[in-house]
């Protein structure tokens, strides 16, 4: 009795199985209708159209995203300040450099220029003592009376000669080192080459003129040493 219901058991159950085998394939076969049905191919333009569109949207966005500029981080922009101040400490830099070069080019042509001075004007100070012998040896030619200048009076006359020829020599030698004489007898008077130690009216002179020379005077390289002692010609 047993074993009869044992098996009853076991057939009902292989039917049951059976049942919701068939069941399944025909809920199968249903949905893969329903997919390949033509309604299923209508949804599908509208699907790629919304995609389509949410894609462009998307890129629309992007777009405007990009077209607004982001502001830069903190990092760049001190970078930046920092690139200004080094431009305004190169172009500061290069200023000072500048007008350091132009200082030391000027004092470099002071410093030529007082060199050439002292080179030109180095033997002033002895120029001036010379000035004195000069000056004692023209009086001693001028003292001497040109009629006692002959061979009657042999020693008188090679004096004299002695003294012409050293007066003629000293001034060479002037010449030499750009000493040059001035005796502005007649000339137009000039302050920076004369000094004027009276005047007077002359008959027959233009007054401004130099009337008479009671010293000569000398130039050194173009420059007054000694200015000439003279007498101006005054209007009467």
């Amino acid at each position: 009795m047993t074993q009869l219901a044992l098996a009853a058991r076991a057939r009902s159950r292989r039917s049951t199985g059976v049942k919701m085998a068939s069941l399944c394939a025909r809920a199968a076969r249903q949905s893969c209708l329903r997919l390949l049905s033509p309604s299923a191919f209508r949804a599908t333009p509208r699907l790629l159209c919304t995609a389509a569109q949410q894609k462009s949207s998307g890129a629309g966005s992007e777009e405007e995203n990009g077209a607004q500029k982001p502001e830069p981080p903190a990092a760049e922009k001190a970078l930046t300040e920092e690139k200004a101040q080094l431009e305004e400490q190169v172009k500061e830099l290069t200023d000072k450099y500048k007008r350091a070069l132009a200082d030391t080019e000027n004092i470099r042509q002071r410093s030529q220029k007082m060199i050439d001075e002292a080179k030109l004007y180095g033997i002033q100070g002895f120029c001036k003592d010379l000035l004195e012998v000069a000056d004692i040896l023209e009086k001693a030619t001028q003292s001497v009376p040109k009629e006692e200048v002959s061979s009657e009076n042999p020693h008188l006359k090679n004096l004299y000669d002695g003294l012409v020829m050293t007066e003629v020599q000293i001034q060479k030698v002037f010449s030499k080192h750009g000493l040059v004489k001035l005796d502005p007898a007649g000339q137009k008077f000039d302050p920076y080459e004369h000094e004027a130690l009276f005047h007077a009216p002359v008959e027959g002179k233009e007054p401004g003129t130099v009337a008479l020379v009671t010293k000569v005077g000398y130039k050194l390289h173009g420059r007054t040493l000694r200015p000439a002692l003279v007498g101006v010609v005054k209007a009467p």
